[in-house]
């Protein structure tokens, strides 16, 4: 949430870490079988379980895994991702030990400065595998060659169409979730005020100087928020959309760290306003004694893929190619939701309950394809930048 911060995403600043996905920033981690060097953090959940929603009908095996980088394997792995990267210490301990590698964690930063790193390398390359790109990132990557074709045989073939960044197998989707304003629910009841539902009633002049967004050129849910107001409202039209916004009072936070732990005053930070860019399942984070006083627009919502890939040049194809079969395999899409509070791209993944309550997706959330991301994203920052901070 590119989560994305988030999730560790976005073009520039790394956002912190929030319940709702954005957070657990964490730096480089390196540990080998046997022996860590440093301990992830790991957050509680509830023991109550469900089903992920199915997806999209067919469910024929993928052919199986075709290499297309020389086989190219050493003892040493490094695994290069976004900083809000998180997994169970005891699956990466089981990882380490089944291969044998020495295991090393490199996190240059969000989504954006991810992509970037592996751009302006990729004649001496970071590492071995990656997981975070994006989808408001993949086209980049993509276009620059960073990422080798791997077909894993842990995801069914729909499963792998469904969130696929283009046709090449370049980048396995591992988990998807959806960008959205998210509401303090009492806050509106105590002030009797309707909550809104769409984009268009953000510009109203009843939610005037209501509205906390994150920077699109720092921040992942930024810079989805910015891509979904040029799907809703055209190339021709986004820009005067941003400038209702202004209009209307919106306040442009530096990150979503800022935009919803200290701005939205159904967080933590009590802040101002009752309504902050975030995430689908930041309201399931909220809950206290059976109950959420926040909720997601989900009229609002823009759909947020994450992706691995096989690095070009990796010195350890074949590990790369076994951190990403990991990444797909029942036991890590179970521990997805709860340590990187996104949706498991497989089907049947059992998720915490409470997120069919508070988390649920949106019907019909915007989206856009990595292709025409990339071809406008820079325009649309730069023109955005000069419309709303001037």
């Amino acid at each position: 949430m590119t989560a994305t911060d988030r999730s560790g995403h976005g073009s520039g600043t790394p956002d912190g870490g929030h319940p709702g996905r954005p957070g657990h920033t964490r730096g480089v981690r390196v540990f080998a079988a046997g022996l860590l060097a440093l301990g992830l953090a790991a957050c509680a959940g509830p023991s109550a379980t469900t089903s992920t929603p199915a997806g999209t009908p067919g469910t024929e095996p993928t052919p199986t895994a075709t290499p297309t980088q020389t086989a190219t394997e050493s003892g040493t792995l490094t695994v290069v991702t976004h900083d809000s990267f998180a997994l169970s210490q005891s699956l990466l301990d089981q990882f380490a030990a089944e291969t044998g590698y020495t295991v090393t964690y490199v996190a240059p930063g969000d989504a954006g400065s991810l992509t970037n790193q592996l751009v302006l390398t990729k004649d001496s390359p970071l590492g071995d595998v990656v997981y975070g790109i994006d989808n408001t990132f993949a086209g980049r990557a993509l276009a620059e060659d960073v990422v080798v074709p791997y077909q894993p045989t842990g995801l069914e073939e729909s499963e792998r169409t469904t969130f696929a960044a283009d046709e090449t197998n370049r980048l396995t989707p591992i988990d998807y979730g959806d960008v959205c304003i998210n509401a303090d629910l009492a806050w509106f009841t105590e002030h009797g005020l309707e909550v809104p539902t769409t984009l268009d009633d953000l510009v109203k002049p009843e939610y005037r100087d209501l509205l906390v967004v994150s920077n699109p050129a720092a921040s992942s849910p930024g810079l989805a928020f910015l891509v979904e107001t040029v799907a809703a409202k055209g190339e021709d039209g986004y820009l005067a959309y941003w400038q209702q916004l202004k209009d209307n009072g919106v306040l442009v936070a530096q990150d979503w760290t800022e935009a919803y732990s200290v701005q939205f005053s159904g967080s933590a930070g009590k802040g101002p306003r009752p309504l902050a860019l975030s995430y689908a399942t930041s309201p399931a984070f909220e809950v206290v004694d059976g109950e959420t006083h926040t909720g997601a627009l989900l009229g609002t919502c823009f759909r947020q893929v994450e992706y691995a890939g096989v690095i070009a040049g990796a010195q350890n194809a074949v590990g790369a190619q076994r951190f990403i079969e990991f990444l797909v395999s029942d036991e890590v899409q179970a521990d997805i939701p709860e340590q990187m509070y996104m949706y498991p791209v497989k089907h049947g993944v059992e998720l915490p309950e409470e997120w069919v309550q508070f988390a649920p997706l949106a019907q019909r959330p915007y989206t856009m394809s990595a292709e025409e991301i990339t071809a406008g994203r820079d325009t649309w920052v730069r023109d955005w930048a000069t419309t709303v901070i001037g």
